[in-house]
C-alpha cells in the first residue's frame, strides 16, 4: 500500500525508510521510536528553556501543541487530519453544548468519530495491522477530550457535595480557551501513545503549580512540616534513567524472545494436532509473556517523557522520596506477580482504567462492570478478537469475584496456607490471562475460535459453572467485610 516515491505513506514520513531497511524494523515502528527519542531530548529542553519562570504559559502551550502537532504528522501523513478533525469539532461541542448535557454529546461525538475510524481501518490495513497506526493517537485524544468534558460537567452543573472527593477535586469550573484545549489533548509529550492524565493536573503544569499542588496534599495531610515547604523542584533525571533502562531491557527481550515465539503459532494446525493440551498451554503460556515488553517499552518511554518535561509527579512515598508515577500505565512487577485477575487489569494500562472508571463506572447506575468492559472493547476498535476478550472478561470477573469471596478466608489461616494460596492464585490468574488476551492478539474470528476449540473453552466454562453453583454473598463471611470489599473492586477480580 506503500509508494516508496512519497515523502509521506500509511506509515508517515518516509525520510528513514533506508533506517527501516538497515534494521529491518518495519517503518511505522522506526517513525514512532525517533519521535519518542526525540520527544525525550525536547522535554528536557522545555523543562530547563521554557520553564514557568522563564516563559508564559501560553508560550508553553503553543510550543507542546506544536511539537505534538508535528510528531503526528511525521508518523502518520495526512491520516493525522483525523486527529485534528476530532480535537476541533468536539471543542465547538464544548463552546456551544449546554453543560448540562455537554458530557454525553462529546462522549457521543469522540467515540462515534473514533468508531467510524476504527471501521476504515480494517479495510486499510485489513488484519495485518500495523503496530503503530493513526487510530492510536485518536483513540487518547478520545480519552482526554471526554475526561475534560465530564469534568467540566462536573464543575460547572453538579453540586459539589453531590460529587465524589476524587471528582470534586478534578471539577473544571470554567471552559478552557481554544490554545489551552488544543495543548491538553496535543501535547508532544502525550500525543502518540498517551498516557491521558487529568486536566487541571496538566494546567498546573504548565503554569508552574504541578510540584507545589502535590506536595501541598502531604502538607496538609501531616501534623509536622517535615522540610516539604522548603523542597525545590526535584530532578527528574533518576526517574528517567530507571525507566529508560526499563526499556533497554524490553528492548532486549522484545529481539531475542519475543520473535521465537510468535503468537500465530497458537492456531498452527499442525501445532494443534500434534501438541498436547498442556504443552499447547505452556506455550500460550510462554507467547503471551513474550508480548508483553513491546507493551511495556511504548508505555515506559511515553512515562519517561512526561517525567523529562518534568510533569508526572504524584507525591513523596513513605521513604520520603518523591514519586514519579502520576501517569505511570504500568506497574511491571505487579503484573507479573499478580495474583488475581483484578490485580493484573488494575496495573495493566492505569490510565485507561482511570479513564473508564471516570466516564463510565462511576456515571452509569446498573450494569457497571458490563458496561465498562464493552466500552472499553468499543474504545479498542472493531476487530472482533477485541470483543472476544472483553466480552469474556466479564464472566470471569464475576466468576472471580465469586471465588475469592467463598474461599479466601480459608487460606489466611497460617502464612505457609497463604504462600500456597497465592502459587496457585498467581497460576491460574496467568493462565487465564493468556486464554483472555489470546483473541486481543489474534484479530480475527477465525483464528480465535481455532484457539479458544484447542482449549476446550476450558475457561468460559469454568467462569460460568463458578457463578451458577456458588452463593454470591458467602453466609460465612461477615456483612460488613463484603460491603467494603464490593466497593473496592471496581474494574472485577
Amino acid at each position: 500500500m506503500e509508494d516508496r516515491s512519497d515523502s509521506f505513506t500509511t506509515t508517515g514520513c518516509a525520510w528513514l525508510r533506508p533506517l527501516s531497511d538497515l534494521t529491518g524494523v518495519p517503518l511505522d515502528q522506526v517513525n514512532f521510536i525517533i519521535c519518542q527519542l526525540f520527544g525525550l531530548a525536547v522535554a528536557f529542553w522545555f523543562r530547563l528553556s521554557l520553564s514557568p519562570q522563564r516563559v508564559s504559559p501560553a508560550l508553553r502551550h503553543a510550543v507542546a501543541t506544536l511539537l505534538g502537532v508535528s510528531f503526528v504528522i511525521f508518523c502518520f501523513g495526512w491520516y493525522a487530519s483525523h486527529v485534528l478533525i476530532l480535537t476541533l469539532a468536539c471543542y465547538l461541542i464544548l463552546c456551544t453544548a449546554g453543560v448540562h448535557n455537554v458530557h454525553w454529546y462529546t462522549m457521543l461525538a469522540a467515540v462515534g468519530y473514533l468508531t467510524a475510524c476504527q471501521v476504515s481501518r480494517v479495510f486499510i490495513f485489513s488484519y495485518g495491522i500495523l503496530s503503530t497506526d493513526f487510530s492510536g493517537p485518536l483513540m487518547m485524544v478520545t480519552q482526554r477530550i471526554t475526561t475534560l468534558a465530564f469534568q467540566v460537567h462536573d464543575g460547572m452543573c453538579r453540586e459539589p457535595d453531590k460529587l465524589t472527593p476524587e471528582q470534586r477535586r478534578l471539577a473544571v469550573i470554567s471552559k478552557p480557551s481554544l490554545l489551552e484545549y488544543l495543548s491538553y489533548n496535543l501535547n508532544f509529550m502525550s500525543i502518540l501513545v498517551g498516557p491521558c492524565s487529568n486536566y487541571k493536573d496538566y494546567a498546573e503544569f504548565i503554569e508552574g503549580q504541578h510540584v507545589q499542588s502535590k506536595l501541598k496534599k502531604l502538607r496538609e495531610g501531616s501534623p509536622e512540616q517535615n522540610g516539604w515547604d522548603a523542597l525545590s523542584e526535584p530532578s527528574p533525571v533518576p526517574a528517567v534513567c530507571q525507566k529508560l533502562l526499563v526499556c533497554v531491557g524490553c528492548v532486549f527481550w522484545f529481539f531475542t524472545i519475543t520473535k521465537a515465539f510468535p503468537i500465530t503459532y497458537n492456531v498452527d494446525p499442525d501445532f494443534i494436532s500434534q501438541a498436547s493440551f498442556i504443552n499447547r498451554l505452556a506455550y500460550a503460556f510462554v507467547s503471551i509473556q513474550a508480548a508483553r515488553p513491546k507493551f511495556y517499552f511504548a508505555w515506559t518511554l511515553a512515562d519517561a517523557i512526561h517525567n523529562a518535561a518534568g510533569y508526572g509527579i504524584s507525591g513523596v512515598d513513605k521513604n520520603g522520596r518523591v514519586s514519579w508515577d502520576l501517569v505511570s500505565n504500568i506497574h511491571i512487577l505487579e503484573i507479573e506477580t499478580a495474583t488475581s485477575f483484578k490485580t493484573f487489569i488494575d496495573n495493566w494500562n492505569i490510565q485507561t482504567g482511570v479513564w473508564l472508571k471516570s466516564v463510565c463506572y462511576d456515571r452509569v447506575p446498573y450494569y457497571q462492570t458490563p458496561l465498562t468492559f464493552v466500552l472499553s472493547a468499543l474504545w479498542h476498535g472493531v476487530y472482533p478478537g477485541y470483543y472476544f476478550t472483553f466480552l469474556t472478561g466479564i464472566p470471569i470477573t464475576l466468576a472471580a469475584r465469586t471465588v475469592r469471596r467463598n474461599f479466601r478466608q480459608y487460606f489466611l489461616v497460617s502464612p505457609t496456607v497463604k504462600f500456597a494460596y497465592d502459587v496457585v492464585t498467581w497460576a491460574a490468574t496467568q493462565l487465564t490471562i493468556c486464554y483472555t488476551v489470546m483473541p486481543f492478539l489474534l484479530l480475527a474470528v477465525e483464528p480465535t475460535l481455532e484457539y479458544y476449540r484447542s482449549m476446550y473453552f476450558h475457561v468460559h466454562i469454568i467462569s460460568i459453572l463458578a457463578m451458577i453453583l456458588l452463593p454470591g454473598k458467602p453466609r460465612s463471611s461477615k456483612p460488613e467485610k463484603h460491603a467494603q470489599h464490593s466497593n473496592n473492586n471496581v474494574k472485577g477480580e
